[in-house]
């Protein structure tokens, strides 16, 4: 049971739980055969650095969005399940959030685009 973060994208609202700790991060999504449409998680890293991710034991499609400490999208990455290939931020960020693959294609949720809530204010 994580922290849940309320954000949101736009007029779209996201109900994240957050993995704060170097634990839940590398459990992260793993093991979870479902999740509802307006659920993420939001990865917080102590600092900002280039983050990698991948899919392994992770049965999830899941598109992710590599975030900026003001909420700018820097870049975003769709992600086969059990996947090793790794997915990395484009630059140095402290954010990465996780939803259900296409979730922000469908929204028209691309890089540049700024997300509020939670760690982001407004």
């Amino acid at each position: 049971s994580l922290p849940a973060v309320e954000l949101r994208a736009g007029m779209h609202r996201i109900e994240a739980m957050a993995a704060l700790t170097h634990a839940q991060r590398a459990l992260g999504l793993m093991h979870r055969r479902e999740m509802a449409d307006h659920q993420g998680m939001l990865f917080v890293f102590e600092q900002a650095q280039v983050q990698c991710f991948w899919m392994k034991n992770t049965y999830l499609p899941l598109t992710i969005a590599f975030v900026a400490d003001d909420g700018t999208i820097v870049n975003l990455a769709d992600m086969q399940p059990h996947s090793l290939e790794s997915h990395c931020s484009t630059r140095p960020v402290r954010y990465a959030l996780e939803m259900n693959r296409g979730w922000f294609a469908r929204r028209g949720i691309a890089a540049g685009f700024t997300l509020s809530g939670g760690p982001f204010g407004r």
